[in-house]
Formats: structure tokens, C-alpha cells, sequence
């Protein structure tokens, strides 16, 4: 997979206090780029951009590398859409000068994003001839690195650096998204950004992204719970006020308790519902000191919770049990019957 560049635009942004300044430093063409620095620094970049893996649904709320949609309403196409507008104005640049114009509009709207740094912004297109006659749009963001030096010679030992960057920790945007080799969806971008601060979502304030598996099953979660306590309290009461008070504050809660609500029927058919559309989905919790990480798919069936003189109980059935990395004497344990096991923890004080 190997990208060839039409047009590039090398923008620095700096950040002084309350001021930003956006200073071009060069637009070339394929043959400019061919013969600059640029051409080594950036060299493989694109192709990593491009073969990074995204899932659609992500197993985590913070995963650095996101699919967006432009937003359209019903009835409308892309057209409608100002981020679309603008990348399709890029990807398509006649000459240098527009494309430098375009490229301008795009180092303005990202300076003002509200928790932008410093650093070198890189718009580029580039065409990926093996499949497409289009243009790929790339947009490229490297932080400036503080305290950066390289060596001189015997004498000076370093030379500081005022303004380096790095690939490292590089943000970018890809436009379009390209699923699989040969193939792409023009409705849809891929976001890169390694980093709390979420740069791209605010550049990018029509396009919206899929959810991640945790919101998807959350919002699952709270449907199942909000239908229970509707077949409860069938009417407005305050026990049902305070109810569905406790599942709003619980959906935004990080760390949350056993609610012992739902019966083990109740809660193995809400599971398979979530499971049937994404059997991937983890369950991981945590007894007391003993954390737990299994598929959700497994409760019920390989693993169960009981309770037993007001503690709770973990059973999980397995083929076989292996040991990794430290070693302890329970690697030669001939294991009781299970009443075995019952009857003590039954009988524990």
C-alpha cells in the first residue's frame, strides 16, 4: 500500500498564553514533496494511517482511534454537511493555490479548537493508484516535544531544540474511511488521536461517531431496568421516583455495587439479548480482593453468583485451569466435590 502525494501544507501553531498564531510554512506538489525533508520524516506514515485498526464499536469509551459520520438530516445528502464540504474541496484542488487557500481554512478551525497545543499541523492528499483514481485527504497533527535535543560533536555535546516534532504520538484524520482494501465509504472518516484532550471531535463538530460497546450495552442495561420498574410501579409513586433516580446516578457511576434487583432468570435473558448482537462483550467485576474477567456470555452458563449467610458466592466451571508466571502449591491440588466445598462455606461462621 503505497501513497503518492499530490498536494501537502505545512502549518506551525503556537500557543502563548491566551494568543494562537498560525503561520504557513509551505504548500508543495508531488515533486516539491518528493524532494524535501518532509518526504523522510513523514515516510510510511500515511500507509500507518491507513492500515490502523478500528472497530466500529470499540471495547472502550477512550479508545484513541474512532469511525465518524458526517451528520445529514432525512432527506438530505452529503453536500449539506460543512465538514464534508470542505474535505471534498480538498481532495479535489485544482492547483496548489486553492488547495493552500483550503488548507488555511483547516489550520484556522483546528487553532481554535479549546484544548488545542502547539505544534505542526499537515494537510495532505494523496492517491493510492493501486485501487483508487481519487484522493485520500489526510490531516495530520505532531506536538511540539519539550526539552528535545541532538547531538553536536565532542565540544558542544547537544544542540537544544526549540521546535521539534515527532511522529510518535502523531494524531490524524483519514478521509474516506477505507474498511478494507479497495474499498471506502465516502460517508465516513477515521479519527486518530492519542490523547485525553479530544482535538478532532471538537474540529470536527458535524460529524458524529459510533458508540463503543460500553455506551451500547449501558443504554441496554438502563432500557431492561427502566422496563422492570415499569411493570412494578405500573403508576407514579415516589418509590419509583427514587427508583429511577438510583438507575440514572448508577449509568453515570464508574465503581457500582451489586443492586440485587433482578432475578437469575431475569438477568440471563437481559444477557443474551445484549449478547446475541455483540457476543464479544466482556463482564469483569470484582469480589472483594478477586477480580474477575470473563465473556458476559459465560453467566449463567459457566459461571454463577449465589449467596450464602449474607456473603456472596462465585461458581465457575471450566475443562481445565492453568497457571502462568508464579508458582504456588494449588498447581497440586486434588479439588473437593462440590458439596464438599458447599457445606463448608455454608457452615462458615
Amino acid at each position: 500500500m503505497e501513497f503518492n502525494i499530490q498536494y501537502l501544507s505545512f502549518y506551525v501553531i503556537e500557543i502563548e498564553d491566551e494568543s494562537k498564531r498560525v503561520s504557513h510554512y509551505q504548500t508543495l506538489d508531488q515533486t516539491d514533496y518528493d524532494e524535501s525533508q518532509l518526504q523522510n520524516f513523514l515516510d510510511g506514515e500515511f500507509t500507518k494511517i491507513a492500515k490502523r485498526k478500528v472497530e466500529r464499536h470499540a471495547k472502550s469509551e477512550n479508545s484513541p482511534t474512532k469511525i465518524g459520520r458526517f451528520i445529514v438530516e432525512e432527506g438530505h445528502d452529503l453536500t449539506s454537511n460543512p465538514n464534508y464540504n470542505i474535505f471534498h474541496h480538498l481532495r479535489y484542488a485544482e492547483n496548489k493555490e486553492i488547495f493552500q487557500e483550503k488548507t488555511h481554512q483547516i489550520a484556522e478551525m483546528y487553532a481554535e479548537t479549546s484544548a488545542v497545543r502547539g505544534g505542526a499541523l499537515i494537510v495532505a492528499t494523496a492517491k493510492l493508484a493501486k485501487y483508487f483514481d481519487d484522493p485520500f485527504l489526510f490531516i495530520i497533527k505532531c506536538d511540539f516535544e519539550p526539552k528535545v535535543a541532538t547531538i553536536t560533536d565532542a565540544s558542544t555535546l547537544i544542540h537544544q531544540v526549540e521546535m521539534a516534532i515527532t511522529t510518535k504520538n502523531m494524531k490524524s484524520i483519514q478521509y474516506p474511511y477505507m474498511p478494507e482494501e479497495g474499498m471506502l465509504d465516502e460517508a465516513e472518516v477515521k479519527v486518530h488521536q492519542a490523547s485525553h484532550a479530544r482535538y478532532f471531535e471538537d474540529f470536527l463538530p458535524y460529524v458524529a461517531y459510533e458508540k463503543s460497546l460500553p455506551e451500547i450495552v449501558r443504554k441496554q442495561v438502563v432500557d431492561i431496568v427502566q422496563e422492570h420498574i415499569e411493570e412494578v410501579y405500573p403508576e407514579t409513586n415516589d418509590e419509583k421516583v427514587a427508583l429511577e433516580e438510583e438507575l440514572e446516578e448508577w449509568a453515570v457511576t464508574p465503581k457500582r455495587e451489586l443492586q440485587e434487583r433482578l432475578s437469575t432468570e431475569q438477568i440471563v435473558e437481559a444477557t443474551s439479548q445484549i449478547t446475541e448482537h455483540a457476543p464479544e462483550v466482556e463482564l469483569k467485576m470484582k469480589l472483594d480482593h478477586v477480580s474477575l474477567k470473563a465473556l458476559l456470555a459465560d453467566f449463567g452458563d459457566t459461571i454463577h453468583l449465589a449467596k450464602v449467610n449474607g456473603r456472596y458466592v462465585l461458581i465457575i466451571e471450566a475443562e481445565n485451569i492453568q497457571f502462568d508466571k508464579s508458582f504456588s502449591p494449588i498447581e497440586f491440588h486434588k479439588p473437593d466435590h462440590l458439596m464438599t466445598v458447599i457445606e463448608k462455606v455454608v457452615n462458615k461462621p
